[in-house]
């Protein structure tokens, strides 16, 4: 059942166009991660949900009812729409308790005792039971997000969105609101989170969007977004790889300026001199005493990537022509020089040749 539908969604801005054009429907009981880069409109997109932004244009419709319709009663719709900030948002000169029970009585007019009772309820479920009458400048940053969560809750929601609820935390912090987010998970909650937590999003979420270039620019389980990765700015992303690229177009090419890439390329990324020395003597032996001339169609393609979230650098040389392994069917010698260099060696021949090796 389809909960929320997205339909060529934009959102301009004077200067920046965050979302160019986004379709997409999450179901009901959906639990989606969104993630990328700063700046790539994932926040933008959960505000235009509730039309905290109003779209420059397309069509949004949330449980049947189409909220970019100028005769859409958007406050009602909210109701079934919680959302949580990063910021937090408390009311300051209310306690806990009565931050989480102001709305049910004001906008659902649940009696008081009633909704006392439900919010009591909320706060243990969330462990702070005991601070319910705490004022919210009492409490931690991780404390303050639980009851941001038990206040949204506390409206009975169908969807929650969920803007970055962990970014303004103490590293201290973030395991106690996401293992609150991970019990509404398994309560079926349709929900949608902006995160960069990303072993979070791994564990908890059922649909991933990976958000670039102005829209969903990958989208899949977190198997798929996580260990295969489609598009090259997904993995790029994911593996947190930092990437020098380079073309050897001649025999005649700035050879000492590419060792010296390399170099630099190691120095920026910390990498420990061993590893940067192992890598160009790797590439003066495939590239230059090998590849190069025996390689029948230029240019070579080198790329060089330091994978934070491993540890591990891969260097992959491509070019044209015929099959021609360096480590077989080049010299002996360069061959043993790069295997005890390296950590991994792999060849592999289609439209073009592909040698990769890796590095700890």
């Amino acid at each position: 059942m389809s909960m929320i539908k997205i339909e060529h969604l934009r959102k301009e801005y004077p200067n920046v166009t965050p979302l160019e054009d986004v379709t997409v429907e999450i179901n009901k009981g959906d639990v989606i991660s969104v993630i990328g880069p700063s700046g790539t409109g994932k926040s933008t997109l959960l505000r235009c949900l509730n039309q905290l932004e109003y779209p420059t244009s397309g069509k949004v419709t949330v449980d049947g009812e189409v909220i970019t319709d100028p005769k859409c009663n958007i406050s009602k719709v909210r109701q079934k729409m919680g959302m949580v900030f990063q910021s937090f948002n408390l009311f300051s000169n209310l306690n806990i308790i009565g931050n989480v029970t102001a709305a049910p009585v004001k906008l659902l007019k649940k009696p008081k005792d009633e909704a006392f009772k439900e919010g009591m309820e909320l706060l243990r479920r969330v462990g702070l039971a005991e601070k319910a009458y705490n004022f919210p400048d009492e409490l931690s940053g991780g404390q303050k997000q639980r009851v941001a969560i038990a206040r949204a809750i506390a409206m009975k929601p169908e969807i929650l969105l969920f803007d970055e609820p962990t970014s303004a935390l103490d590293p201290t912090m973030v395991g106690e609101v996401l293992s609150v987010i991970r019990s509404l998970a398994k309560e079926g909650m349709t929900m949608m989170i902006v995160t960069h937590e990303m072993k979070f999003a791994r564990d908890v979420s059922t649909r991933v969007f990976y958000m670039d270039e102005g829209g969903i620019y990958e989208e899949g389980t977190p198997e798929q977004i996580f260990e295969s990765p489609q598009k090259e700015k997904t993995r790029i992303f994911i593996k947190r790889l930092k990437q020098l690229t380079f073309e050897i177009t001649s025999a005649d090419a700035d050879f000492v300026g590419f060792v010296s890439q390399i170099e630099n390329f190691g120095h920026k990324n910390l990498l420990n001199e061993k590893t940067v020395r192992n890598i160009q003597l790797c590439f003066e032996e495939l590239a230059v005493q090998n590849i190069m001339p025996n390689a029948e169609t230029l240019p070579v393609s080198v790329v060089i990537e330091y994978s934070e979230a491993s540890g591990m650098t891969e260097m992959s040389m491509s070019y044209g022509g015929k099959r021609f392994d360096p480590l077989t069917d080049g010299d002996p010698l360069s061959a043993k020089i790069v295997k005890k260099m390296s950590h991994k060696t792999e060849f592999t021949f289609g439209e073009k040749n592909l040698m990769k090796i890796s590095f700890n």
